[in-house]
């Protein structure tokens, strides 16, 4: 590149990272995080469901309103909520940072039972099965004829603002257009002004739009599409509210509100406490890691990361996530994964350095040869990520958005802002006369031993994936002989109320459970003098054991209510999340085919495969529980499995070009051993914040931090154990 416009460049990206860290700033300072349910509390409500005239509201029809109720929480923009069946016909609502109880409420509520019906003219004859007297919006009554269309035939359903008129109306998007061509078709046969030229628009047995067919739809036509309006009176905060209900879906049975009270955060001060201190010992381990490993490189990867977790702390701020402590310790690990494509640059740059005054160059040319990796481990991440929030729902939709943000961030972090640096910092004289401070001279010991000692890794490709199939198959074994020990979220359980008659301390309930070993009780408190524990299924003498643990803790309490909950992630949240994850699995297959080659592709997807049943596989032989903390780490583990496998093949697609007449088997060993370098480091980073959060946060976090060392560990071996050989073996059969 020449001089001017390398300057160039690197004014324009300087200019870039500080705009992008000056907007990063302003958010940090002018916005306020909204807190989880386990940091803060929230608001708490319990819905009761009730027989209709057509459907019983038993268990079934509960779970149903349920997931309707759930559409209706997501579309408020409520992050991390809690959605279980409490008995058979009650409905536990927790709503984390909710500014207006009552407006959720009043929405969550609503049956919104949408129908369009054709007016058959005014009351004065007997009303026949099927037929109803309603007023319309100026109060006068209409017979209407039976139901023609229902919310069920609705797609879509937006609040516009009428350009011609002004006002406020919702747009539907139809699914079944044809009973709707009918429906206008019929009434456009009725007299000009006469009633039943009229179509009603009812929701909740009430009018809320009965226009009048114009004079151009003719007889027998109708209106051709898949779009109407609702028009009324409405403000835009009641058109946008009827909008949500009608395309969340009408509740199958009417609900009402039984309870609503204020709770308290489900975790202890010192649990928080501990955590973060995990947190900043994790970060300060890895910051120390990267000073030791690259030096001057390192001291700028330091800064470029913190750059990283402004940008997406502040992103999180700006679309009003909901931090939870588990969300927090993932993007505290995030900060760690992301020193991965720092990681790639400076082993690139390393190949690439020669002489000092070369090492502008090297810098260069480092960021340059890295980036078909970077950018191959990122598109597959934000492919997957994409998928899991366009398919999935609760809590995997949100990690498919925050999955999102963080490479996003990374790709700024390391491409911008950590090219600034590094390139700055190699135009320094100082520096290029003492070039072994950049920590980019030479290669590191282990890779000169790895790249001059070590045999040939895939003589024998069979041996190694032998391995690797036994250890999956031990795995494996572990889930058929002991099972899964699915956590509350998947099974339910039991929720007991407790009431003394003096302030109750939540967080010395909380300890005396743990004590006793019970400490996957979830303790919450409501008002000063009332607790509740979440507990999953249990019989009557562990609940007889509790209520003496919580009556020691708290001087005597009466237990006031026990009700059996169902899961909070139900059958419908379990089918779309692993609908997502196997199409999101099909399009990186589909992406990696393009972008090596099918057998790379289908090696990496056999890789990922394993990693899964390992991890999976450890916790049945453990016997710890698998829960929503748990599937998050799962999720991390495939995404670091993905990209491990990416980096590798990158190499060796470039190995391959250069070394067209090395066998296959030889330029793999070549790929594997000069890219370990870089696994190594990475997984080392990463190890420091999860052995931090293990050793010193909170337990809820150990689950986590134990998943993913097991996933961190199986994803590094599964490269030389899985991916490699089969690859291989794909190879030998097309050649042979």
């Amino acid at each position: 590149m020449p001089r001017p416009s390398a300057r160039r460049g690197l004014l324009v990206r300087g200019l870039l990272s500080l705009a992008v860290l000056a907007a990063s700033a302003f958010l940090l300072l002018t916005s306020q995080p909204r807190l989880g349910l386990d940091l803060k509390g929230g608001t708490q409500i319990v819905l009761e469901t009730h027989d209709s005239p057509t459907m019983k509201a038993d268990a079934k029809a509960t779970d149903d309103a349920m997931e309707v109720i759930r559409r209706r929480v997501d579309a408020l923009g409520v992050a991390e909520p809690v959605l279980a069946r409490s008995g058979d016909n009650r409905i536990l609502v927790e709503l984390p940072g909710v500014q207006d109880p009552q407006e959720a409420i009043d929405i969550l509520g609503r049956t919104a039972q949408l129908s369009m019906r054709p007016v058959l003219g005014t009351p004065g004859q007997t009303v026949q099965d099927g037929q109803k007297v309603l007023t319309d919006e100026a109060g006068q009554p209409l017979l209407l004829g039976p139901i023609a269309l229902t919310g069920q035939g609705v797609k879509n359903a937006q609040a516009v603002n009428d350009s011609t008129t002004g006002r406020w109306v919702v747009s539907m998007t139809l699914q079944d257009t044809s009973a709707w061509q009918k429906l206008t078709a019929d009434a456009a046969c009725a007299p000009s002004g006469a009633p039943a030229r009229r179509v009603a628009i009812v929701v909740d047995d009430k009018i809320v739009s009965a226009p009048q067919m114009d004079q151009s739809i003719r007889c027998g036509a109708g209106i051709i599409g898949d779009t109407t309006q609702i028009t009324g009176d409405f403000t835009r905060a009641e058109a946008q509210e009827l909008a949500l209900v009608i395309r969340s879906g009408a509740l199958p049975v009417p609900v009402e509100v039984a309870e609503q009270r204020v709770v308290g955060p489900t975790l202890g001060a010192e649990a928080i406490k501990s955590s973060a201190i995990a947190a900043l010992a994790g970060l300060t381990l890895t910051a120390a890691f990267l000073l030791l490993a690259y030096r001057l490189a390192g001291l700028l990867a330091i800064l470029a990361l913190l750059g990283y977790a402004a940008v997406s702390y502040s992103v999180l701020l700006a679309l009003g996530a909901t931090l939870t402590l588990p969300g927090l310790a993932g993007f505290v690990l995030a900060i760690g994964m992301a020193i991965d494509a720092n990681i790639l640059i400076f082993e690139r740059a390393r190949e690439e350095y020669t002489t000092p005054r070369r090492l502008p160059r090297a810098a260069s040319v480092g960021f340059r040869r890295a980036l078909t990796a970077i950018t191959d481990t990122n598109i597959t991440t934000v492919i997957a990520a994409g998928l899991l929030f366009w398919l999935a729902a609760g809590p995997v939709k949100g990690f498919g958005v925050t999955l999102v943000i963080g490479v996003l961030s990374s790709l700024f972090s390391a491409l911008v802002l950590g090219q600034v640096l590094l390139e700055l910092a190699a135009r320094n004289g100082f520096v290029q006369k003492h070039p072994g401070m950049t920590g980019l001279a030479r290669f590191s010991r282990v890779r000169i031993w790895l790249t001059t000692k070590v045999p040939q890794l895939f003589r024998r490709p069979r041996r190694w994936l032998a391995a690797g199939l036994l250890l999956v198959a031990v795995c494996a074994a572990g889930v058929a002989t002991h099972g899964l020990n699915l956590g509350v979220e998947f099974t339910g359980g039991r929720m007991i109320e407790y009431t003394a008659q003096h302030p109750v301390d939540p967080g010395q309930v909380r300890a005396a459970l743990t004590e006793a070993g019970f400490d996957r009780a979830v303790v919450a408190s409501s008002g000063d003098s009332t607790v509740t524990v979440r507990t999953e299924p249990i019989d009557e003498a562990t609940a007889g054991k509790i209520k003496a643990v919580v009556d020691g803790a708290t001087g005597g309490a009466q237990q006031t209510r026990d009700d059996q909950i169902g899961p909070s992630v139900g059958a419908e949240l379990r089918t779309k999340a692993v609908l997502a994850l196997g199409l999101a699995v099909a399009a990186q297959l589909g992406y990696l085919a393009v972008r090596f080659d099918w057998r790379l592709g289908l090696a990496t997807v056999a890789s990922l495969v394993a990693d899964v049943v390992v991890v999976v596989g450890a916790f049945a032989w453990l016997g710890k529980p698998v829960d929503g903390v748990f599937l998050a780490a799962l999720l991390t583990v495939i995404g670091l499995s993905v990209n491990d496998s990416v980096v590798v093949f990158d190499r060796l697609r470039e190995l391959r070009a250069a070394r067209p007449k090395d066998g296959f088997a030889s330029v793999m060993s070549a790929a594997v051993l000069q890219t370990l370098p870089r696994t190594v480091n990475t997984c080392l980073g990463v190890l420091f914040m999860l052995l931090a959060l293990l050793v010193l946060g909170d337990g809820s976090l150990a689950d986590f931090a134990v998943a993913l060392l097991i996933g961190l560990v199986a994803g590094t071996a599964s490269t030389v154990l899985t991916a490699a050989p089969v690859a291989i073996m794909l190879d030998a059969r097309r050649g042979a």
